[in-house]
């Protein structure tokens, strides 16, 4: 790996550890016996639930960020989006931090958490679970994480996500940035801008249903790269710096710029596909 490499890649860990600083102070203090270690993870015993229904149109935008927990969002075929949040804490005046506030118009969903500038140890954890229109946009932003998302037919964008990344089926464009994680996406149809990656501390595996005409450029990564597509050319290949190739006949773009793992790309249903 280069030395800009390198140094990208202390960024993402330094942002990401400035986010999430409070929820793992306890956890990495390892002079903690065992016991107090039992407490501190196990002991966050009282909850607070939301749940909240709201109609959406076709194309709306679904912005989810400053999460303190794990996000799943679910997609069906209705216009309907239900939102699930529980909060954990020790005791209920904890509560009054790390509160998740929702905002929703016809055309918008918004579900924001505060964000905890305390260097106190977490006091709050949030667990976010949603069931989205499949006919909707969504943006994913400052995650403390892993995210799991259904299949999508708008655009998807995710930043600043301090875990791994799942994307069962997206339609549209793509674009990742900031992610302290493996990153893995299935695409049905590439949108005319195609999918952008960058900042990944992790492998990255893009799955695709169609035959694909698309120039793939990666650019700054600490991995092999493999394309199991067929009709592939390679065209300029330099170890960990550069990797560009045809698929098909060209022209929609797939950009990878700093990928800290492997790069594969594949067709779905394939024999090596596990």
């Amino acid at each position: 790996m280069n030395n800009k490499t390198a140094l990208n890649l202390i960024f993402i860990a330094a942002i990401l550890l400035l986010f999430s600083q409070t929820t793992n102070h306890a956890q990495n203090n390892k002079t903690l016996d065992s016991k107090q270690k039992s407490q501190t993870e196990d002991d966050f015993s009282e909850q607070e639930e939301v749940r909240r229904t709201f109609q959406l149109s076709p194309g709306a935008t679904v912005e989810v960020s400053t999460i303190y927990g794990a996000v799943d969002i679910e997609t069906t075929d209705s216009d309907t989006a239900e939102i699930h949040i529980i909060r954990y804490a020790r005791n209920r005046a904890d509560f009054s931090s790390r509160k998740i506030n929702i905002e929703q118009t016809a055309n918008n969903l918004a579900i924001r958490g505060e964000r905890d500038l305390s260097q106190e140890r977490a006091k709050v954890k949030h667990r976010v679970l949603l069931k989205l229109p499949r006919q909707v946009s969504l943006v994913v932003e400052k995650v403390n994480a892993r995210v799991n998302v259904g299949e999508i037919d708008g655009a998807v964008r995710m930043a600043r996500i301090n875990g791994a990344v799942k994307i069962a089926q997206a339609a549209g464009f793509a674009e990742v940035s900031n992610i302290n994680g493996s990153f893995t996406m299935t695409i049905i149809k590439l949108g005319e801008r195609g999918i952008r990656a960058e900042e990944i501390n992790g492998s990255v595996e893009l799955r695709f249903t169609d035959d694909l005409n698309a120039n793939l450029n990666v650019i700054e990564f600490n991995g092999s790269v493999n394309s199991e597509l067929p009709n592939t050319t390679v065209i300029e290949k330099k170890r960990n710096d550069i990797f560009a190739a045809r698929i098909g006949a060209g022209g929609i773009p797939i950009s990878l710029t700093s990928i800290n793992g492997g790069i594969r790309l594949s067709r779905v249903g394939s024999t090596v596909e596990q």
